[in-house]
């Protein structure tokens, strides 16, 4: 029996990530993470924290200078952001997602070039999929790249881009072959110092408001044939492949900004005093704080699960990925959504944080994909018989 009683823990190694993830962001993110929300800022202190420890893309492979670390500690590092602060949880997760195009399908130069210079901290990378058109129907996209000898040209309008603006180079999905449905679609890398490409505005929004999020404009962008990822008509295929892997991340999200909220609330209800007794001491509240813990702990679960099959390439990683995404975000919605009643009237104040949580818990329940798509997802992997038991 004793070779089975780890069998669900992490490593130590994950353990010791997990750690040093939570030393750093008590004392360098957590500290600022109200600010970046009132001031909708970029969470620059949690930026630098973060590259200083090898936490904003640690993903790379050692071969080009990153950490190497696997789905789960990438996963680890996320959430434990996320309990702090979201906004910062982006620096870590748009990284991966801008990034796995190159690290998936580019060539060994493009890796070379692109995650070597993102594991040397000389810029972010973000990912410009979704148009004002073209969101859940990815495939409606307008911005085409032309051939023009050995070089390529890009035009047209990127929209919802996080960190866009921040980020130095961008993973650009495009129409190559209009005729040709997904298989005329490619992928690009374009840097944020390429002639013809500028901004938007920023976006108001609800939450995540560290984390811009803004329209980006590409005019005649002129970029050399070898930034193509892949070959010319697998840019479709490989943007579908990077959201498999990295809606694991946004789950990962969802657990850390729940159990930030979940710890608030324990917190304050052990303190909070009425009718003589803490509010604890209420049965009514305690089936509430119980139904919290036991949430996010399977929403967690799910999501290592899910992590699991993103680092061992699974072939029912799909329904996994979506599964954890779709039920982590919502259980993050519900967890924070309680967390406010728990303060009552103080939850719903700006005083204390439970209601940036909730803010910010919505977005994980939208981007990378909706959870109605997420659901079309799962369905046609049950339908096709792609899950496993375990």
């Amino acid at each position: 029996m004793s070779e089975t009683t780890d069998l669900y823990a992490l490593s130590e190694e994950h353990r010791a990530i997990r750690g040093a993830v939570r030393d750093l962001v008590e004392a360098k993110v957590a500290p600022y993470a109200a600010a970046v929300d009132e001031e909708a800022r970029f969470p620059h202190e949690a930026s630098a924290a973060l590259q200083a420890a090898d936490f904003h893309a640690p993903h790379v492979p050692e071969e080009f200078g990153g950490a190497g670390a696997d789905a789960l500690a990438t996963v680890l590092v996320i959430e434990e952001v996320a309990r702090a602060c979201v906004s910062s949880s982006l620096i870590p997760a748009v990284n991966k997602l801008g990034s796995l195009p190159v690290q998936i399908a580019g060539s060994h130069e493009l890796k070379a070039t692109y995650l070597g210079a993102l594991a040397r901290g000389e810029g972010g990378f973000s990912y410009c999929l979704s148009e004002p058109e073209a969101g859940s129907d990815a495939l409606s996209m307008k911005t085409r790249a032309v051939r023009d000898g050995d070089h390529w040209v890009l035009n047209g309008t990127k929209r919802w881009i996080t960190n866009a603006g921040e980020s130095e180079f961008y993973t650009v999905i495009a129409v190559t072959d209009p005729e040709k449905r997904s298989k005329g679609i490619s992928a690009f890398v374009v840097e944020k110092s390429d002639e013809g490409v500028s901004f938007g505005a920023p976006e108001k929004k609800l939450g995540i408001k560290g984390s811009p999020t803004r329209e980006v404009y590409l005019d005649n962008v002129r970029i050399t044939a070898d930034r193509m990822i892949g070959e010319e008509g697998t840019g479709f295929e490989t943007a579908m492949k990077t959201l498999d892997h990295t809606r694991v991340t946004i789950a990962a999200q969802a657990v850390g900004v729940a159990q930030g909220a979940l710890d608030y609330a324990l917190d304050y209800a052990k303190e909070r005093e009425q009718f003589g007794k803490s509010i604890a001491d209420f049965q009514g509240l305690q089936f509430m704080l119980a139904d919290m813990g036991m949430k996010v702990e399977a929403a967690r679960q799910m999501t290592y699960a899910a992590a699991g099959r993103s680092e061992r390439g699974d072939a029912d990683l799909t329904f996994f990925g979506a599964a954890a995404k779709c039920f982590a975000s919502d259980v993050a919605m519900e967890v924070t959504v309680n967390a406010v009643q728990v303060l009552g009237g103080y939850g719903f104040t700006r005083d204390y944080p439970v209601e940036r949580m909730m803010r910010d818990a919505k977005i994980t329940q939208i981007y990378e994909g909706t959870n109605q798509v997420q659901r079309i997802v799962m369905a046609r992997q049950l339908l096709a018989g792609v899950q496993s038991q375990i």
